[in-house]
């Protein structure tokens, strides 16, 4: 539960930053930035896995970059499902967003994190 919260922690921050970066995506407050990390991690654990398994055979011929449309996909979902506490300028906005999402994802997992489990 612990890392789980972690990560939701770490996706809010990186959600503002992006929102500070780019002019088409826009959040009320740095609430409506937790609870659309909440459900964004929701959609990760149930709709995403559903997303890949149908689009497995063009995620196979794209190398793995078709997940990048997957997520921003979810993160679409996520803004729909937030309404006007979320907007995302349109689905260019979105793939972009989910590129620089996942890069500083991976960026913090392990420059941060793992070493952090590693000391322990």
């Amino acid at each position: 539960m612990l890392n789980w919260l972690i990560g939701v922690l770490i996706n809010t921050v990186l959600l503002m930053a992006i929102d500070g970066y780019f002019d088409d995506i826009h959040f009320s407050g740095v609430g409506a930035a937790f609870l659309a990390s909440v459900i964004l991690a929701v959609l990760n654990a149930v709709v995403r896995p559903v997303l890949i398994l149908l689009t497995l055979p063009v995620t196979v011929l794209t190398l793995g970059l078709f997940l990048f449309v997957i997520n921003a996909i979810t993160l679409m979902m996520t803004a729909a499902l937030m309404g006007d506490a979320f907007q995302i300028g349109g689905f260019g906005t979105a793939l972009l967003a989910s590129i620089v999402l996942s890069f500083f994802h991976l960026l913090v997992q392990k420059a941060i994190i793992e070493p952090l489990r590693n000391r322990s």
